[in-house]
């Protein structure tokens, strides 16, 4: 099933699970963007703290927001983000979870500005799980995230991460080989041919050995 679909099955169930229509969802964001978006303090506090519950149709419009001019307005929308992503995670919410998880997938593409992409990955390393793998190791081969690319990969539990991983370091420029083997012996994979990065120095020395 491509990214498309997903998130339009995805959509569905959540819709058809808390009953709510499509223009309440419509009107939830709308009100829950106002508010991240207001001048006083308190009201975008409130409604970072209370953006749970809106749940998958309100994460790309916070996205966008995540890059507004005024700091404290992209802050709040970064945070109410978090609260639907971690709101998503709770135990019995497999649906909701499903539906946040292709909403942020389809936040990883080139059309993102990257600071948007880098948190959405931290994103899905809390929730993703195997539907999530492809979209994710493909920024391995993006400089300024595939760092950040690896750690997430790291931290997502099952073999196709692990696999993901094994095919990034065939890939890798040799500058990046060490970090990649780095995760995948944190997953305990063996890794051969490549020093542990714990054992490479990076400090001369004129301490010698006893005698």
């Amino acid at each position: 099933m491509s990214v498309n679909n997903l998130q339009k099955a995805s959509l569905a169930a959540a819709a058809g699970t808390t009953g709510i229509s499509g223009a309440a969802h419509e009107n939830a964001v709308d009100a829950l963007i106002a508010k991240i978006k207001d001048t006083n303090d308190k009201v975008r506090t409130e409604a970072w703290l209370g953006a749970g519950k809106v749940g998958a149709p309100a994460v790309k419009p916070l996205a966008r927001v995540m890059t507004d001019e005024e700091l404290e307005v992209a802050r709040a929308a970064k945070h109410g983000l978090w609260k639907i992503v971690r709101h998503s995670g709770r135990p019995g919410a497999d649906d909701e979870k499903k539906a946040v998880v292709a909403e942020l997938m389809g936040l990883l593409g080139n059309d993102q500005p990257t600071p948007v992409r880098r948190e959405v990955l931290w994103m899905l390393s809390e929730i993703g799980g195997e539907e999530s793998i492809k979209p994710i190791a493909a920024l391995l081969s993006n400089k300024e995230l595939q760092e950040d690319t690896r750690m997430v990969l790291q931290r997502i539990p099952g073999r196709e991460s692990v696999a993901a991983l094994e095919a990034g370091l065939k890939a890798a420029p040799e500058d990046f080989k060490l970090n990649i083997a780095q995760s995948l012996r944190q997953r305990g994979a063996k890794v051969r041919g490549l020093a542990c990065v714990k054992l490479v120095p990076t400090k001369k020395t004129d301490v010698k050995p006893l005698q």
